[in-house]
């Protein structure tokens, strides 16, 4: 490096938007140009701060933390959008600066946040040692006063701050660029520093890399604003030189005039030393009993509690020697304190009543986890390692995630306030990031591109690919539309660039922090909406520094099993202990043979029923396995279809050597678990479990090096346990392969007890369990509620439509019948359902009048009344919805009038009036059929109380191809769809020749849909009667909604002699293992000839196909059906 020179003036990408730099360019460019630091300052925040620090660490650097603070000189809790705020550069000297930039930075975006993060001239004052601070760019508060004219009061300006950061610590800012205002600036800044000593120091204001980045920098710009390129008056920068300029660039534009304000920049560098701290944990203080210590506290508490789980009786040995072992590595590790924190959460909330899952990843393989009632699941009973959790060879902080009921998350997070204090408490942030589709859209629109051409683009991306590079080399029609097209090869060149970088932040799903200091002391936060305070670091930066960090993750399906069990206790029954319920249950395991999964934790996908089929699971560990196997490693590898054989007898075991058989047994054979990657380095290797753990960690990251090491390890050790190098490097080889497929088996079996206990519930409880499910998705949308509660029905339980004296908020269950749910109607929150049930403690609602006069007609208004009209929630008390319907307006307006009269007379001290009889409901016939079933599905997303096509459903559905809500997933363009419903309209019109034509209503159960008689098929019909139920062959059209163009309307008693039966078989894997599949059954098909068409429902990208068999027509049959079973694995169901 010829002259020194340090940046101090540096946005990253973490200005977000704004910036472009990403942390590790940044260090490596300071690096090669030999500069001794550089600085980040991004926009009134922190976010980048420990990512940066360790970048610059990496690459021999000095990290210089800072920030561009935005300064309101008005005050910064004012919230008037009158004056301005101003740029103002501060860098953190010393750890005292580090902490005041932290505590300023944080009442910024706390206090003083709107529209920016702001501070104001107080501030500064009270947090000003330690830091170090320049004027900024043109935005800053002296060069804008300059810029108006102003130029004596920026000099004013200047000698304040000099003031509040003291001499020598404030510098006048001076840059280079193509703006012509910052000339006019420049000159009166370096004529203000003659005047007034305050030094000088030359910046760039860098927000991208390269020179040649100023053009995609421009579309992120856009992409921030909302913009296009093409907009008039959009946000630009008015130049492109705001790169990271080189230090001879910089000596070049300053050197021979101001050269001071360059090697103020490196005597600026060398006072600034901040450390930041990464061997230590900073644990909360916990209170133990006097003259007690953590270890001693921990050791108590885990044996009382290990003696508890054995109620009583004498802990086994095995039990007892594990304890001592994890108490002796918890306490050398110095974490005894993290697990008292953990545990006294975790059974507060239990003691309050809260729904904890059993465990979640490797913590459910600790004893004293487990011991202390953090997790449920007993680790020796199912081989779980502990070392698997927390290594005593690799030390680093424990962590333990923890389900809560996501009714429940909001109290535990109170739990920990009132335990710590709000200030040592806060949520976590996280950085949401341009993926390679929201890349393209996102540069696209910015390149004013029509949308339909940056979609097709983006959809070119393959859902695998890892950037637009790697998909470019995927994708041979995505690389030839990047050569035909110029504009294209500029969409994927600027979406490339800003791939990757950090688009805007949000709360962490489930992390909090918390703090032994203040939050400010340690972490800068900042405010998420009205209320919700996050750390300005990340997960990652938060682990580096120490914190203790927990997951506590909001899990509807504990919310749902919490329910199941109140609805068993509210129906007269007693509600089973379901961590005591016997492992081995036969009605649980034969429906799970079954694959009748709606509502089973992580059985719910059609993959995974159709596993279930072929697994057929009978026992725990079975469930254990299936969870590990359903992911795309095992699913692509061959791993699923030797599991599924070697366990139904079809394939022999293959040892690979007999000392791992114990091992390896419960997965017959195969390694599925990373533990027994673990367990197989110990028996055969020699290695301790925290060495095999290491093993496990270096398999996963496949680093050749380290690879190599572990090999020659692993040989010798086997070598001296007996075991041939030649089957060493063989077994070696194997789990080397199978590693990368391994899953943590603590985490499978904790996520399988919650799968059996939903199994167990709904096998012995079904309305109680099916009311529990159906509240969980009362917030879902109306189509999906509606689709479970067909399924529900369909299973032979009752759903009775809502009503308003006996409904509840939340689907109910009333001995063997399940009661629709209020909260399930259109438009009723929260506290207009408190409100209808609160009002109906004084007894049953008589009358509408009656309902209009109790409710508090402010919360439940005249429309929610009309929507619990529409869903039948009255009919208990008036059928006639009509009369309800219409004499609603006129009670509704008399009852306001009613009330403002009696709160008048109250006033006045005369008599109440509101007893007196209401109105008398208005006498009219009630709606037809159909409109009262359009009603219901307007209130509800369904036919609540049944559809009259329900009792013809059974008798045409082997002559239909599919429901009408399924035309539109219809792909056979040679082959006409059949559909069958009841006639809602009929209406005949004349064509502009005069022809006459009919135009059909038709609906099921499921949906309706406009059936199209052109004349031809018109004209050979008789005009069917409306509510009559007809079956219509024809062609569906997607265009402006959807339609059916009929080919024939044929009559019920028609169908016998005219219509073809057919069968519908749903292809439940759309992988490459299915088409052999698909193979052996279209042969099966063709060995049983009959009259029925074959159709097949098919997964299509996200999507159902439904498609016709061509040639092929078969007899229907329970041996058939055998068949496919049998040849598909469970792969293909008929329908």
């Amino acid at each position: 490096m010829g002259k020194p020179f340090v940046h101090l003036h540096v946005h990253s990408e973490y200005s977000l938007l704004d910036g472009a730099i990403r942390c590790g360019d940044l260090a490596g460019r300071a690096a090669l140009w030999g500069s001794p630091a550089v600085a980040l300052t991004d926009h009134g925040v922190l976010y980048g701060a420990v990512e940066f620090y360790e970048a610059c660490r990496k690459e021999g650097v000095k990290p210089i933390i800072g920030c561009e603070l935005y300064v309101d000189p008005r005050g910064h809790t004012l919230k008037e959008r009158m004056g301005r705020s101003y740029h103002l550069i501060v860098l953190a000297e010393d750890q005292e600066g580090y902490q005041n930039l932290v505590k300023l930075v944080s009442l910024a975006n706390t206090d003083g946040f709107y529209y920016r993060p702001r501070v104001d001239h107080d501030l500064l004052s009270r947090y000003s040692k330690g830091l170090i601070a320049s004027s900024a760019c043109l935005a800053g508060e002296i060069p804008s006063l300059i810029l108006e004219g102003s130029e004596e009061e920026a000099l004013q300006r200047a000698m304040l701050y000099r003031d509040i950061f003291g001499e020598g610590n404030f510098f006048l800012e001076i840059m280079h660029n193509g703006i012509p205002e910052q000339a006019v600036a420049n000159r009166a800044l370096i004529r203000m520093s003659s005047q007034t000593g305050i030094p000088l120091v030359a910046t760039n204001d860098a927000h991208y890399l390269e020179a040649g980045d100023a053009s995609w920098h421009d579309v992120l710009l856009c992409v921030q604003t909302n913009a296009t390129v093409n907009a008039p008056s959009r946000l630009r920068f008015g130049a492109d030189d705001f790169y990271l300029r080189s230090p001879e660039e910089m000596w070049s534009l300053f050197g021979n005039d101001v050269p001071q304000a360059l090697q103020n920049t490196v005597t600026i560098a060398e006072r600034c030393n901040v450390g930041f701290s990464f061997s230590s944990y900073r644990l909360p203080r916990f209170e133990v009993r006097k003259g007690s210590s953590l270890e001693e506290e921990l050791s108590i508490r885990a044996r009382e509690g290990l003696q508890a789980r054995f109620s009583g009786e004498v802990v086994p040995v095995g039990y007892s020697q594990r304890l001592d072992y994890e108490l002796q590595v918890i306490n050398q590790m110095g974490f005894a304190g993290y697990f008292l924190i953990v545990s006294d959460i975790i059974n507060t909330a239990k003691e309050e009543g809260i729904p904890v899952g059993p465990g979640r990843g490797s913590a459910a393989g600790s004893l004293v986890a487990y011991s202390l009632r953090i997790t449920e699941i007993d680790p020796l009973r199912y081989g779980l390692l502990f070392e698997r959790f927390l290594n005593p060879e690799r030390i680093s902080m424990p962590d333990i995630d923890t389900d809560i009921s996501d009714r429940g998350r909001d109290r535990v997070l109170e739990i920990i306030v009132e335990k710590y204090g709000r200030s040592h408490v806060a949520q976590i942030i996280t950085f949401d990031r341009m993926k390679s589709r929201a890349a393209i859209r996102d540069v696209g629109r910015a390149l004013d591109m029509r949308y339909p051409d940056v979609d097709r683009i983006a959809k070119l991306v393959p859902s695998g690919a890892a950037s637009i590079e790697d998909a470019l080399q995927q994708s041979p029609d995505l690389k030839q539309a990047r050569k035909e097209d110029p504009s294209v090869n500029l969409l994927l060149d600027y979406a490339s660039k800003i791939e990757g970088l950090a688009r805007h932040c949000s709360q962490h799903a489930a992390g909090i922090v918390i703090t032994p200091e203040p939050l400010t002391d340690v972490v800068p936060i900042r405010r998420i909406g009205e209320e919700q305070i996050v750390t300005q670091y990340s997960m990652e930066p938060l682990e580096s520094l120490g914190l203790v960090k927990m997951d506590f993750l909001g899990l509807r399906t504990l919310s749902m099993i919490e329910e199941a069990l109140s609805n068993i206790r509210r129906n007269g029954k007693e509600a089973p202990d379901l961590y005591s319920i016997p492992p081995d249950d036969r009605a649980a395991f034969d429906l799970l043979w079954r694959a009748d999964t709606l509502g089973i934790f992580q059985l719910e996908s059609s993959g995974m029923r159709q596993l279930l089929r072929q697994v057929r699971p009978d026992c725990f560990e079975d469930l254990i396995a299936a969870l590990a196997l359903y992911r795309p490693g095992p699913l692509g590898s061959g791993m699923v279809e030797q599991y599924i054989d070697c366990k139904h007898g079809r394939r022999e075991i293959s040892w690979l050597h007999d000392n791992l058989k114990e091992i390896l047994r419960e997965t017959h054979g195969m390694f599925l678990y990373q533990e027994q990657v673990m367990q197989c380095a110990a028996t055969l290797a020699g290695y301790t479990l925290g060495e095999a753990d290491l093993l496990r960690r270096a398999m996963g990251k496949k680093q050749a090096d380290v690879m190599e090491t572990q090999r020659k390890q692993f040989v010798e050790g086997c070598a001296g346990n007996g075991v041939k190098a030649s089957d060493a490097e063989h077994i070696f080889n194997i789990i080397q392969e199978f590693a990368g497929y391994g899953f943590n088996k603590s985490h499978s079996a904790a996520y399988a007890m919650i799968t059996y206990q939903t199994a167990y519930l709904k096998a012995h409880y079904p309305c109680e369990f099916y009311a529990s499910f159906l509240s969980s998705h009362i917030h879902s949308k109306l189509d999906v509620l509606a689709n479970h509660i067909r399924t529900v029905r369909n299973s032979g339980i009752k759903v009775l439509p809502p009503d308003v004296n006996r409904s509840e908020a939340n689907f109910s269950v009333d001995r063997d019948v399940i009661l629709f749910g209020l909260g399930a109607v259109s438009k009723m929150g929260q506290p207009t359902v408190e409100q209808i049930i609160g009002a109906r403690e004084a007894g049953p609602y008589l009358s509408l009048w009656d309902f209009i006069n109790r409710v508090d007609t402010r919360i439940v208004g005249r429309a929610v009344m009309e929507n619990l009209i529409r869903a039948g929630a009255f009919d208990s008390i008036t059928p006639n919805r009509r009369q309800l319907m219409e004499s609603l307006p006129g009670m509704f307006e008399l009852a306001q009038r009613r009330n403002d009269d009696c709160h008048s007379q109250q006033l006045l001290g005369l008599e109440d009036l509101s007893e007196e009889e209401g109105p008398v409901l208005l006498e009219v016939e009630d709606y037809d059929l159909h409109t009262r079933m359009e009603m219901e599905k307007e209130a509800t997303g369904l036919y609540i109380s049944g559809h009259p096509f329900d009792k013809y459903e059974k008798e045409v559905l082997p002559y239909t191809t599919c429901s009408i809500t399924d035309l539109s997933f219809w792909r056979s363009e040679d082959c006409t769809a059949v559909v069958a419903g009841i006639l809602a309209g009929v209406q005949e019109k004349f064509t502009r020749k005069g022809d006459r034509m009919g135009i059909l209503e038709l609906e099921d159960s499921s949906g309706k849909v406009e059936v199209i008689c052109f004349p031809r098929t018109w004209s050979s019909i008789v005009p069917p009667e409306k509510g009559k139920a007809v079956v219509v062959k024809g062609s569906p059209r997607t265009r402006d909604g959807l339609s059916l163009i009929a080919e024939k309307v044929m009559a019920l008693d028609e169908l016998h002699g005219l219509a073809r039966k057919w069968l519908r078989l749903r292809v439940l894997d759309d992988g490459a293992s299915s088409k052999g599949r698909l193979r052996d059954i279209y042969r099966e098909l063709k060995g049983h000839p009959g009259e029925a068409g074959v159709l097949l429902e098919v997964p299509l990208e996200g999507v159902k196909a439904l498609l016709k068999v061509r040639d092929v027509f078969v007899e229907p049959s329970a041996d058939l059906f055998a068949r496919i079973s049998e040849l598909s694995g469970g792969s293909v169901e008929v329908v």
